[in-house]
């Protein structure tokens, strides 16, 4: 998958359902993986394009995002959270929220998303439109609360919305399915929702991965995004809760589904 900038994005199915990233410069000859969940996967992928890992960015701490980078990181300059460093592979760059670094060329955001695990990052490269969100914003979901609040992963979800709406949600897992049922159970008289789900179903029938999506569509169809649309807290018949209570009420709504 290419776009206009000088980069172009490689997903890699990793595991069951995880995702790895390459982000690879033809002009610079530099490539960037995005979590490293296993090595063959990976490797496979980067010996097939002739590539070479020039950095490694992790984005959290849990071993299917990880699993992987001792053995890649061979020449390449590992970065992560300088909150998460202590549960990390030995880092070369330790980064944290509102740093702005330089990955195969292009201007990269740092941005602290909290939630799922605290000392979860996202990084954003605006110039090729590619978000990485791991476990944070998810097609069509959120990662489940393992360590931090309903507060801040709902700050975290709006961070990310606040991103431009052609920007690429490069999240972590095929979950989508899952996902978008569950979000059709709150929401099914939503067209936006309902024809993305016939999009997932043509998608996954044919063994594509629905990973990943653009951020227009998350925002319009991902109950994660929409704990402060009126419309939607009438559905759930929370009109007058706090956003952070229907976030909340969702997310257990979703853990429980």
């Amino acid at each position: 998958m290419a776009n206009a900038s000088a980069v172009e994005l490689v997903v890699v199915p990793c595991l069951s359902d995880n995702y790895a990233f390459l982000v690879h410069n033809g002009e610079t000859g530099q490539t960037a993986l995005i979590d490293a969940p296993e090595v063959a996967p990976i490797a496979l992928a980067l010996a097939e394009r002739g590539w070479t890992l020039s950095d490694i960015l992790i984005t959290h701490h849990h071993d299917d995002h990880i699993g992987g980078v001792d053995e890649l990181r061979a020449g390449a300059r590992v970065i992560g959270a300088k909150a998460d460093a202590h549960r990390l592979p030995p880092l070369d760059l330790a980064v944290a929220d509102g740093d702005t670094i330089t990955v195969c060329g292009e201007t990269t955001h740092v941005m602290d998303v909290s939630g799922h695990t605290v000392g979860h990052v996202a990084y954003h490269m605006p110039g090729a439109g590619y978000a990485f969100t791991a476990d944070s914003l998810m097609a069509l979901g959120c990662g489940r609360l393992f360590e931090g609040t309903p507060a801040q992963m709902w700050h975290s979800m709006q961070k990310l919305r606040a991103l431009p709406e052609n920007t690429i949600i490069c999240s972590g897992h095929e979950y989508t399915a899952a996902n978008a049922r569950f979000a059709a159970s709150l929401d099914p008289d939503n067209p936006d929702l309902m024809s993305r789900i016939e999009g997932i179903k043509t998608a996954r029938a044919s063994g594509h991965a629905t990973v990943p999506s653009t951020l227009r569509d998350e925002k319009r169809t991902n109950p994660f995004l929409r704990a402060d649309d009126p419309e939607f807290k009438i559905i759930l018949g929370m009109a007058d809760a706090s956003d952070v209570d229907v976030f909340a009420h969702v997310r257990t709504a979703k853990d429980k589904f």
